[in-house]
Order: C-alpha cells, then sequence, then structure tokens
C-alpha cells in the first residue's frame, strides 16, 4: 500500500500510459528487401537518419555498394577481408568470403550495421551480405583495483564481454556450462549474458532470472549496475542482494556453487545471485591462505560490521546517558576531552562523519596521486585543526576515525556504503534514547536482515533460518576437505562438491599399522 502511493505520488496518473508502452514486448521489426538497390540504399539513409559517419561505396560501376559506419569498422578489416580479395581476383563473387553472412531483412542489416559490420548491396538481387569488420579496443586484462589479494590470481574482467566469458569458460572446461544471451534497452541494445552451471543451478532462480531480465523495458541499460535494480527483490532496501565482482576466480567459485552469474557487455563488474549477508565478508584470500588464518581474518571482518555500525552510537550514549558504564579511570580523561566543546555529542559526531565522507569523496575524484595525498594530508590537518578549535574532542576523533576504517575492511564496496549509511539513524537514535535507542535500531536491522531475500534466498542465511552444517564458511573458514557439500542457500540441485579427498591418510595409517 505504502509502496503504492510512493509511486502514485512520483509518476502520477499522466505517465500510467507510459508505463504501458513501456510494458510492451519488444518485437523485432521486418522490412523485406527490394530488388532496386537505390530502394534499399534510401531506406537505410533515412532509417540511419542521413549520418555523417554512415559510408555508400559504389561497387561494380555503381551495380552494387557496399555500406558501413565507419566509426564502428575498422578500416583495415575493410581493406584486407573485403576489397583486396575483389581487386586481386582471388574471388568471383563477394559472397565467397568466408565471413559472409546472407539476410533479406533491411532491419537485420541495420542491427548488423551498428554493431559494426560492412553490408553489400546488389542492384537486381534482394539478398544482403553482410561482413564482420568490427573495430575492438580492449584493456588489458589486469588485476581489479578494488579487489586485490596476496594470494592467487591477478587477472580481472575488462569491458569486452566476451573476454569476459572466456576468462570464466578457461576456468571451467566442462559442457555443461550454460551461456545465455539477452538484449536489454531499446535504444542502446546492450548484450546481456547470464552462466550458470546446468545440472547444479536450480532451474527455479534460472528461470527467474531470465524473466526478470526480460521484463526489463527501458531505452538505456549502460552497466550491470543498471540491471541490478530492475530484477532485485527490494529495491528499496538500503544493503545490497546480489554480490558483485571483477574476479574471474571468485564469479567461477560461486557458479560452481549452484549460483548465477550476470554480465553486460561494456562493464567489467558481474552480478551474483542468489547472494546472502555473509557471502559480502568473503574474499579469495579466506581460501588461498591456510584455514586458520581465514578464519581469522574473516572473524575481523565480521567485527568490523558491528564496529562500523555502532561505535559511534555506543559513544554518544555513554557520554550523554550512561557515563556510569565507564570505569573510574576513565572517568576524569574523557570529562577533561569534552569539558570544553560546545557542542552536544550527537552533532560532534555529525561533523566528523561528514568530513570524513567528504574526504573520501574527494580522494575518490581527483587523480590518483593527488587523491592519496588530500587523503592522508587532509584527515590530518583537519582533524588536528578541529581538535585545537574546541569543536571536536581527541575521543570522537578516534572514534569516528575507528568507524571509518572498520568500514572499509568489507570486501565488498556496496556493503561498505551500506554500513556508512546505517551509522547516520543509529547516531541519532543514541542521541536521543540512549542505549535503548540503539537496542531498538538493532532489532529492526535485524527484522529487516531475516525478512530481506535475494531470488527467493533468505538474505540472512544460515543464521535464519539456521542450518548448522553451512556454518562452516560462515563465521569460521573449515579446510576446504571438510565442505564436502555445496551451501544449502545457492539451492544446488548436486548437493554433494566432492567425494573423499584424504583417502591418502588412512591408506598411510594402515602402511604403517602393518
Amino acid at each position: 500500500m505504502q509502496m503504492g502511493f510512493i509511486r502514485r505520488f512520483f509518476l502520477g496518473d499522466r505517465d500510467k500510459a507510459e508505463d504501458r508502452k513501456l510494458q510492451d514486448p519488444q518485437q523485432d521489426p521486418q522490412q523485406p528487401s527490394s530488388t532496386k538497390l537505390s530502394d534499399n540504399v534510401d531506406y537505410l539513409l533515412n532509417a540511419l537518419n542521413k549520418s555523417s559517419d554512415l559510408k555508400i561505396r559504389a561497387l561494380n560501376k555503381g551495380h552494387a555498394v557496399l555500406v558501413y559506419i565507419e566509426s564502428l569498422v575498422d578500416q583495415e578489416k575493410v581493406q584486407e577481408n573485403i576489397f583486396a580479395p575483389l581487386e586481386w581476383g582471388e574471388i568471383d563473387d563477394i559472397s565467397e568470403i568466408p565471413n559472409a553472412r546472407h539476410t533479406k531483412n533491411l532491419e537485420e542489416a541495420i542491427m548488423t550495421l551498428l554493431r559494426g559490420h560492412a553490408i553489400y548491396l546488389e542492384d537486381g538481387n534482394s539478398r544482403i551480405t553482410r561482413f564482420n569488420v568490427t573495430s575492438v579496443f580492449n584493456r588489458n586484462v589486469e588485476e581489479p583495483q578494488n579487489e586485490k589479494v596476496v594470494r592467487g590470481s591477478h587477472d580481472g574482467f575488462v569491458e569486452n564481454l566476451m573476454i569476459n566469458i572466456n576468462l570464466v569458460r578457461k576456468r571451467i572446461e566442462h559442457r555443461d556450462l550454460v551461456v545465455k544471451y539477452f538484449k536489454v534497452g531499446k535504444k542502446t541494445n546492450t548484450n546481456i549474458a547470464i552462466i550458470y552451471m546446468d545440472g547444479i543451478a536450480d532451474p527455479e532462480i534460472v528461470q527467474k532470472m531470465e524473466e526478470r531480465v526480460k521484463a526489463i523495458s527501458v531505452d538505456m541499460i549502460q552497466s550491470p549496475g543498471y540491471v541490478e535494480e530492475f530484477i532485485e527483490d527490494n529495491p528499496y532496501s538500503p544493503f545490497p542482494q546480489m554480490l558483485n565482482s571483477e574476479r574471474p576466480d571468485r564469479v567461477v567459485a560461486n557458479i560452481m556453487e549452484g549460483r548465477i552469474a550476470l554480465m553486460a557487455e561494456g562493464s567489467p563488474t558481474t552480478l551474483i545471485a542468489p547472494s546472502t549477508f555473509f557471502m559480502f565478508y568473503q574474499a579469495a584470500d579466506d581460501y588461498n591462505a591456510r584455514w586458520y588464518t581465514g578464519t581469522f581474518v574473516r572473524l575481523i571482518r565480521l567485527a568490523s560490521f558491528i564496529i562500523a555500525v555502532a561505535l559511534p552510537a555506543f559513544y554518544i550514549a555513554i557520554i550523554s546517558y550512561h557515563y556510569e558504564v565507564l570505569p573510574d579511570q576513565l572517568l576524569i580523561p574523557v570529562k577533561s576531552s569534552i569539558n570544553e566543546i560546545a557542542y552536544p555529542p550527537l552533532l560532534e559526531a555529525l561533523i566528523m562523519v561528514i568530513i570524513i565522507e567528504l574526504i573520501r569523496e574527494s580522494g575518490i575524484r581527483l587523480p590518483s596521486p593527488v587523491g592519496q595525498t588530500i587523503g592522508i594530508v587532509g584527515g590530518l590537518v583537519i582533524g588536528d585543526a578541529v581538535v585545537r578549535a574546541g569543536l571536536v574532542s581527541n575521543l570522537m576523533v578516534i572514534v569516528v576515525a575507528l568507524t571509518a576504517i572498520a568500514s572499509f575492511v568489507v570486501p565488498s564496496n556496496e556493503l561498505s556504503t551500506t554500513l556508512r549509511l546505517m551509522t547516520f539513524p543509529l547516531i541519532f537514535l543514541a542521541g536521543t534514547f540512549g542505549f535503548i535507542g540503539i537496542v531498538f535500531g538493532f532489532l529492526f536491522l535485524t527484522i529487516h536482515l531475516t525478512r530481506l531475500e535475494s531470488f527467493g534466498v533468505p538474505y540472512f542465511s544460515p543464521v535464519a533460518p539456521l542450518n548448522i552444517r553451512d556454518l562452516k564458511d560462515t563465521f569460521i573458514r573449515l579446510p576446504l576437505f571438510m565442505m564436502k557439500k555445496r551451501p544449502k542457500d545457492a539451492h544446488p540441485m548436486q548437493v554433494e562438491a566432492m567425494q573423499e579427498s584424504r583417502e591418502w591418510v588412512k591408506n598411510e595409517q594402515n602402511k604403517n599399522e602393518n
């Protein structure tokens, strides 16, 4: 009811017709080609609005033409693959060129032109021959800047969809790996790929993913981030319900657990679904290092969740209402620190949190060398200045700095942003009601996390609902040979992931006994 009211409030009745128009399924247009060359050329010129980069080169004394968009094609490919064989007499008919494809639909020919193909039209013949001469500009495969690891693979996805799928297929050389293509965006016609393991991924979740992608009816899709808001279960939740990654090894590991990966042309980011809250705290280093090292680091990350969300709120509640919880040895230092501050702790915290966000945002937007300098020097100078000016206490600077560091520990940038947003409501609750406000804040947060779903999978599993078997890779990370079964939250069709892998231990023990 509330969401419907909000939608009507923002959209209004005047947008209902547009909504119905956008929901109509996209139909593949058909326009049969003519045997008259001039009619076909005129149709192409009008359909592409006589764009200046649309080139028409006459062949065969004007009885045929080669049409292409020069900003999309590779001129060397056009010369070597089309004109050179004709000029050197290697072929008699242009249709004999190896990569030639044929159609009699002008609309299909227009779509191929927009993908960087060249088309050949001949007078007296309705057949349209097309050639793939697309110009390709690819970034080198390198490690993602926001997902670095100490051990393990150091390659990452790029902006080319074919290269990204190649990186996945090289890691999963199996016939059951399925790749399905979709086109999304009426104007952009962005290529979307859904990747999963047939026989392991749940067909119902695969069907949900396909239906939601097909239901997207917009003019522009630029990246998976656009797609995410259209297909996630609860777009009004601050918590991301699909894990995003630029690491092929991480994507492959999730595919092998029975999850689905979604890629888009023009973006290195891959979406993984269904996802749970604890997946955002897992990193590739957890599995590349020894299991007890991975467990220790993961426990630190999970502890950072409490620090990032609740530390400023606890400080405000203690200073404002519950100073009696402080040990006697801390009362005098704390009181001397805040005694000369003119503002209440709530306003102190807001000032410092906003300053930290400003420094962080400016560090991202500026060039790398300048951004790092601003982040370090700016933080030191501003922090010292606000303390000397009596605007903020020393303790508040320490608390906010620890909060910022804890929020950056999360391997996922999206969840890190969410944690920083969650700090603000808890600060207001603590400043208004003290510890009671914090308790109610965490209560609402827990209720929201337990009710949230990702493609029908509980977001807070395996804690709620409780699944003891899957806890072996949640708070702790047990040795890999003990993870014989796939996580239940992925809904895998094949639960068994491995057989007994340390049988040799028993064999050696038997040999020693004999």
